[in-house]
């Protein structure tokens, strides 16, 4: 396909900032229709989308197929998120000249910021791609969307795009509300416009920061939300491992080799105790056939990240090889002893974006402590753990590197619901907000508080009636309305 010119990104950028003085006055309802249109438009085409994703990426009609169907559920998921109405934080002081100082009427309440840039992911086409949850969010409160594709699957790009542009057409949705570019001055150039008010990325650490730099370095500066680098430690505590190595072992396998080791929330560090029985169940549990990874320049830093690994001292194969053979890699298990963190914690921290996994011997809870204080920030971190042996500073370490925080299975699959937390300290994200789940709409929404307005310019929300029924907080009382009507 071809790159998009930067005149185009321009007219691209202007006609979603025309629509989007449409948008910012459009209803919930409204916008939830666009979003279960698109929802049910991707559906009908599943195969069809399959297909060209399994051409592109080689991850598999199984893994593809859930993967639509998780990016139609996020835009249903986030057309009920809009229609709840929770989303608004509306908030009303009524006025009290007695207060001292007196207090005017002010009423607060979350708008829409504008047009986004959205930046695909390469390891998942659809779900962190042109329909996914940065789009679907920010669609969700009224702000239009230009999707940057990821030059590893353009025709996946291409097909996703069109049905998603027909689909939100259809529904009645202004002219401009969505569009797609390709290529990487064009999206520099889609960065640059004025018209944009926001960037969301997955990707690289590195990349993530050149554009962070980026948008900052405009004259008008905007906000940058990347999902980024991140490790996702494992602590498995001596009861733990005597209780259910076996078990242990079974779920690390399947979770770091999960899509060939390329998930964000793949685990990248397992912290298990000296003769430990996860270690040795390893090695009959891990593939020694090589695969293909999403990209080249993928499989070539999976190659560059281990060999940089093996060279730190003490580092040794537990099992698989790693074995490169163009874009195909194997799986690989390392192991060293949490000593060598005292001088070699930065290398052996790296993130290898691939199917490895670096097993960490410890003596005691000590040498645990001290290494997960080393650790920059992740998406994740698992604690695997008997009764009494989740002792509050262990956990508390955890937290302090983590948006979520596992105490049962493997890191790897992350739910779309309204609790959901997929961010956290860097690398991991750029911001104190959520990539998926409900509150991922937060990043695309600012704060306005009207004081001493007529009534007649405030939002329904804030309107004393509240005729949405949307849930408000009202003189310091959170007020739920019974039944919420469809808005």
């Amino acid at each position: 396909m071809t790159d998009t010119t930067i005149d185009q990104v321009d007219d691209l950028a202007r006609a979603a900032a025309r629509a989007f003085e449409l948008t910012v006055r459009s209803s919930g309802a409204e916008r939830a229709g666009w979003l279960r249109a698109v929802a049910d438009r991707l559906d009908e085409h599943a195969d069809e989308l399959t297909r060209a994703g399994d051409h592109e990426t080689a991850l598999g009609d199984p893994r593809l197929r859930g993967e639509v169907t998780r990016t139609t559920g996020q835009l249903r998921l986030f057309a009920d998120v809009v229609e709840e109405g929770g989303y608004l934080e509306a908030v009303i002081d009524h006025a009290d000249p007695d207060a001292t100082p007196p207090k005017p009427d002010l009423r607060r309440i979350l708008r829409p910021i504008g047009p986004v840039a959205v930046f695909s992911a390469s390891n998942f086409p659809f779900a962190f791609s042109i329909a996914g949850g940065d789009t679907a969010s920010a669609l969700a409160v009224g702000c239009p969307v230009i999707v940057k594709a990821h030059p590893g699957h353009p025709e996946t790009s291409g097909l996703t795009a069109g049905l998603v542009a027909s689909a939100l057409a259809d529904a009645g949705a202004p002219e401009g509300v969505f569009a797609m570019i390709e290529g990487f001055e064009a999206g520099l150039a889609l960065v640059d416009h004025p018209a944009i008010q926001a960037v969301a990325f997955t990707g690289s650490v590195r990349g993530g920061r050149a554009l962070h730099e980026r948008a900052a370095a405009r004259p008008a500066p905007i906000p940058f939300f990347g999902e980024l680098g991140s490790i996702n430690p494992v602590v498995i505590t001596p009861g733990a491992d005597a209780a259910r190595g076996s078990a242990l072992a079974e779920g690390l396998a399947g979770s770091f080799q999960l899509g060939n080791g390329q998930f964000c929330t793949k685990p990248g560090v397992v912290f298990v105790p000296r003769g430990s029985g996860v270690e040795s169940r390893l090695p009959g549990l891990v593939g020694t056939s090589p695969h293909k990874m999403l990209t080249e320049s993928i499989a070539a830093g999976f190659s560059r990240g281990l060999e940089h690994l093996r060279s730190v001292p003490g580092v040794t194969v537990v099992a698989g090889s790693g074995e490169a053979a163009g874009e195909e890699v194997a799986p690989v298990v390392l192991r060293v002893g949490a000593e060598q963190l005292r001088e070699h914690a930065s290398e052996l921290f790296e993130e290898v974006f691939g199917p490895l996994t670096l097993l960490i011997e410890y003596g005691d809870e000590e040498e645990v402590l001290a290494a997960l204080a080393e650790l920059e920030g992740s998406l994740t971190a698992t604690l695997h753990a008997q009764d009494g042996e989740a002792r509050p500073e262990l956990v508390a370490a955890l937290e302090r590197i983590a948006g979520r925080v596992l105490f049962a299975g493997w890191p790897t699959g992350v739910a779309v619901t309204w609790s959901q937390h997929h961010g956290g300290p860097w690398p991991a994200t750029t911001s104190q907000h959520t990539s998926v789940g409900a509150t991922a709409v937060r990043r695309f929404l600012r704060p306005i508080a009207y004081q001493d307005a007529p009534a007649a310019v405030l939002p329904p929300a804030l309107q004393d009636d509240n005729p949405l029924r949307v849930p408000r907080r009202v003189d310091g009382v959170l007020q739920v309305p019974e039944a919420s009507p469809v808005r």
